[in-house]
């Protein structure tokens, strides 16, 4: 086994305004993995407030080439086992690694990720189309460009619920919040009496992600369900936010990877929770990896190769929030 990495720049079709910040573009780090018959891809987009950079993700895995390259594996998860004592502690080398394991698996084996897990993918979760914090004519103009049946809309600002209300005078599409930590509970108790009547379906972590107190509160109170994203992040982490949150939303690049995602997932499950898969700022290799575990799914936010003017990628695509696959085994997708 070999393997390779590659950073890219990607550049964002607008500027992307969260409560966080704005960004105009964004590196994804992207590995290939080969075993001199079959190349598998995979991805994780960096975070540098996590103190995670593409050089610090090839610091990891020039540090640790001879382990990545030299271990026999059939089975990714058993390949992600063995890795985790030397890679655990970096999830986005985690991730990158994994999903280009469980492309190389499927493609092995002739078959796309989704039937190697035993998934029927006949019927699927729609994905959102994210519109970011702007002046609200340019966010109904994003809008009106991407025709969905459900949109998420980037929230933590003064004048929240009047964006919600201009926007909800173009569309009867389904609308979800996400606020980013931005909101206190007053507020987000506040806004929710507002949001579910203009059609919200949820909200998305209003509050600060260690503040599970106000969150257990909250959730007792709020008119709509609340769905932890910044408060879930790994798979310890689930349990935490059983019986403070409604769901939990999973990000690949965050979490490690396919592998400890399915054990998020079934662990949700067991607890009642609603589960919902985000994205990053990604190209269609991270988004193509989230496709194949979308019949596991109740909500998916996968648009994140959509919002970039140069995805290096090839693989599934998005028509007005509907996924159509690849026809190509493995993740289904690949590095042009």
């Amino acid at each position: 086994m070999k393997i390779k990495t590659h950073t890219i720049s990607l550049k964002s079709k607008y500027p992307f305004r969260i409560a966080h910040g704005v960004r105009h573009e964004t590196d994804t780090f992207i590995v290939e993995l080969s075993d001199k018959k079959i190349t598998g891809f995979g991805e994780a987009t960096p975070v540098p407030y996590y103190g995670i950079t593409p050089e610090v993700m090839d610091a990891v895995i020039a540090e640790n080439r001879e382990m990545i390259e030299n271990i026999v594996w059939e089975n990714p998860a058993k390949y992600w086992e063995a890795l985790n004592p030397f890679i655990g502690h970096n999830h986005f080398v985690q991730c990158a690694i994994d999903i280009a394991a469980y492309d190389i698996w499927g493609q092995r084996n002739g078959k796309p990720v989704f039937k190697m897990l035993g998934l029927d993918n006949s019927k699927v979760p729609f994905s959102n189309y994210t519109i970011g914090i702007d002046e609200i004519p340019v966010m109904i103009q994003k809008m009106k460009e991407f025709d969905f049946p459900i949109y998420k809309i980037k929230l933590g600002t003064p004048n929240d619920i009047e964006i919600v209300k201009a926007l909800r005078k173009e569309t009867e599409a389904i609308f979800r919040v996400d606020a980013n930590t931005g909101w206190g509970m007053e507020e987000t108790i506040r806004n929710s009496e507002e949001l579910v009547k203009l059609g919200v379906e949820f909200i998305e972590q209003p509050l600060k992600a260690d503040d599970f107190d106000s969150i257990k509160e909250l959730i007792k109170h709020t008119k709509l369900p609340i769905i932890a994203d910044e408060s879930c992040v790994v798979e310890a982490d689930v349990e935490k936010c059983i019986g403070h949150f409604s769901g939990i939303n999973i990000k690949l690049a965050k979490c490690g990877g396919i592998t400890p995602a399915l054990r998020m997932i079934k662990a949700a499950r067991t607890a009642k929770m609603k589960v919902m898969m985000g994205c990053m700022t990604e190209s269609s290799i991270g988004i193509s990896a989230i496709a194949q575990l979308l019949p596991m799914l109740d909500y998916v936010d996968m648009d994140g190769a959509m919002l970039i003017a140069n995805d290096p990628a090839e693989g599934v695509k998005l028509e007005k929030g509907r996924i159509i696959y690849s026809e190509r085994n493995g993740i289904g997708a690949y590095l042009k």
